[in-house]
């Protein structure tokens, strides 16, 4: 029974850190009596004695951000892309059939992802259902022309 009263709880103005994992701070430059006094370490005269050297100096050397040429105007992060078909292409599909940016993706005419552009350049001679998210208006003539129609698909 006096064991138990004789023990304390451990309380946190009772923690110290480990002996040897603290060391006092060194104080420069506090006279020619310290051990760092004077120079405190920092040599005889010179810019890197008198703690004022730039960001981004490198001694004299013209720097690296002068050495890169700016660069000009801006990307839009919100401008979209078109994967672009011409007419001519749709002319491997089979006659009256529907032709898909799905159909496009899996012939390999288009790229993975991304809308789809339908451009007139080269002739087709078969009347083709196509469905994409954009066209020039000479794909349109040409589609049309050839029998065809010519849908617009919202993304």
């Amino acid at each position: 029974m006096a064991d138990e009263e004789k023990t304390t709880k451990l309380q946190l103005h009772h923690l110290r850190p480990a002996p040897g994992s603290k060391r006092p701070k060194r104080r420069v430059g506090r006279g020619e009596a310290g051990r760092r006094g004077k120079t405190a370490g920092r040599g005889t005269k010179g810019l890197k004695a008198r703690n004022k050297l730039r960001i981004g100096f490198e001694g004299g050397q013209m720097p690296l951000t002068r050495q890169l040429p700016k660069l000009r105007g801006f990307k839009n992060p919100n401008k979209e892309y078109f994967a672009l078909v011409n007419v001519e292409a749709l002319e491997t599909f089979a006659k009256g059939s529907t032709v898909t940016p799905d159909e496009l993706r899996a012939k390999g005419m288009v790229k993975k992802r991304g809308r789809v552009k339908v451009l007139g350049e080269g002739d087709l001679s078969k009347a083709l259902t196509v469905q994409a998210h954009a066209f020039s208006q000479t794909a349109i003539s040409k589609i049309e022309a050839a029998g065809g129609t010519a849908q617009v698909i919202e993304r």
